[in-house]
Order: structure tokens, then C-alpha cells, then sequence
């Protein structure tokens, strides 16, 4: 006679790996989107100096007029979800299809890293200067101060600064020697086996997938890009029609925009 084993399922979700929003850092919210879709920002421009003339007219140089150039800044992202949970899965399943935990889950795992990720890539397909070499245990740590000696050069103010990591340069630079013995902060990093800044500019560590391909690592400044997000709607509908369950509906209006005159605030490295 054959045996019948038990089974038995655990009221229990094997819940994947998560990461808070990693990209307000890097971000600002400046601006104000509220009744509209499109904001309009001026830039103005300046006019050379140049030696002023004792004889003439126009002693300090023939006047023109001064322009001005309009950046316009669209919101376009118009993201969307749903997912319904029947009555019966909520019955049958120890009371772990729960529509508000699936929602939350929803929002921390895919909503979440997506607006990351766009800004990510926004931000470094604008960056005003994009530098390009292998990183390695030998080098990245002189990447990163060519990155901040740019930034310095390019006038990008010091306090704001945050560099964006990814996990191979994040490797190389632990592994650097040049770092290892740089500073204290730097001796401190070892001493607890984490890597909190450089020359002040905090350092945070991203999963490769969050940034564009081949880039290392990128620095940037707050006030370089503005990030709206103009709408986050997130409803349940207990039984609507059709359904004897719970509807669950998501949508969110996102975007994010570079400033003309602010580019140079971003410095990104390519390993290519």
C-alpha cells in the first residue's frame, strides 16, 4: 500500500530583493508643473568685456541687443498598471494575496526603479563632460578625481555634489591602493568595510542595471535637473463590474529635464 505524505503551504511570501528611491539625490523639484503639462524656462545670456575707448562714440564697444533662448520642458512619462486578485486566490491562499501588500509590492519593485532608472539615463545622456576608459583596481580612483578636478574647473559648486556607483567601480576603487591611503575618510571606509564619500561627495552604490550601458560611474548636482512628478494615482476596487475580487489600478506622470546652462554640473565615465 502506497503512503501519502503531508503537505503543507506556509502562510509565507518569498519577497524578491528591494531598493528605496535612489535618485532624489541627484534631483531637484524646483519647478512647478501643477495645471500644466509644459514649463518654459529663459536662459539669458552675457556679453564679452573688452578695453574701454577714450575716443569715439562708442566708447565702450558698439551695444547689442540682448537675446535670450526658451528651454521647454514637456511632461511625456504617462505610466500605467493593473492586476486584478480573484476572490477565490484571496480564499485559497492563507491569506497572502492581500491586495494593499501586492500593491505596495507593485510600486517598491517595478515603479520605484523605473523613475529611477529614466532619470538616471536622462541625466547622463546630458552630462556636459563624458569621459571614456577602462576602469580598473589602478585607476579608478584617479577617475574619480579627474571627474571632480572637471567639475571644479567648470565652476560646479563643491557642497551638493553626489557621485552614483556602480557595482565594478565600487569594486575597483576598494581594491585601489591610491584610495586605500588617500585620507582618513578614506582609512575610516576600510576600517568599517563601507565606502561613504570622496572629497566630501557622497557616494551611492547602484545595481549595474539601474545605469546606462558601459557607464561606471557618473557625479552630478542636484540643481542640474528638475524631475516633476505630476501625478501618482493608485486605486483598489472592491467586486467592480466583472469581477468578484479586487481590481487594482496604478498610474503615474513622471519625467525629468536637464537645464541648458546647468550641464556641466554632470560628469559621466564610460568603461567604452
Amino acid at each position: 500500500m502506497p503512503i501519502n505524505y503531508a503537505e503543507k503551504y506556509a502562510p509565507y511570501v518569498d519577497e524578491r530583493f528591494k531598493k528605496q528611491a535612489l535618485s532624489n539625490g541627484a534631483v531637484n523639484q524646483d519647478l512647478d508643473w501643477v495645471g500644466v503639462e509644459t514649463v518654459k524656462v529663459f536662459s539669458i545670456p552675457t556679453v564679452p568685456m573688452r578695453d574701454y575707448s577714450l575716443t569715439g562714440m562708442n566708447r565702450y564697444g558698439v551695444p547689442e541687443e540682448l537675446q535670450n533662448s526658451v528651454q521647454e520642458m514637456k511632461v511625456k512619462r504617462d505610466r500605467a498598471f493593473t492586476f486584478t486578485i480573484d476572490n477565490k486566490s484571496k480564499q485559497d491562499t492563507m491569506g497572502v494575496m492581500e491586495a494593499g501588500k501586492a500593491l505596495a509590492r507593485q510600486i517598491d519593485e517595478v515603479v520605484v526603479p523605473e523613475v529611477d532608472i529614466y532619470r538616471f539615463a536622462v541625466i547622463c545622456a546630458n552630462a556636459g563632460t563624458t569621459a571614456t576608459a577602462p576602469i580598473t583596481k589602478d585607476n579608478a580612483y584617479e577617475a574619480f578625481l579627474d571627474a571632480t578636478t572637471t567639475l571644479t574647473d567648470l565652476k560646479v559648486p563643491l557642497v551638493g555634489r553626489v557621485a552614483y556607483i556602480g557595482a565594478n567601480f565600487y569594486k575597483q576603487i576598494r581594491l585601489d591602493p591610491s584610495f586605500i591611503k588617500a585620507s582618513d575618510i578614506a582609512q575610516d571606509a576600510l576600517m568599517k568595510g563601507q565606502v561613504g564619500q570622496i572629497d566630501g561627495i557622497p557616494l551611492i552604490t547602484v545595481p549595474s542595471s539601474y545605469l546606462p550601458a558601459n557607464v561606471e560611474f557618473f557625479i552630478t548636482h542636484p540643481m542640474a535637473t528638475v524631475a516633476p512628478i505630476k501625478l501618482t494615482d493608485y486605486v483598489t476596487h472592491e467586486n467592480p463590474p466583472g469581477i468578484n475580487g479586487t481590481l487594482v489600478e496604478g498610474r503615474i506622470r513622471y519625467d525629468a529635464f536637464v537645464f541648458e546652462n546647468k550641464k556641466n554640473a554632470i560628469y559621466v565615465h564610460k568603461n567604452a
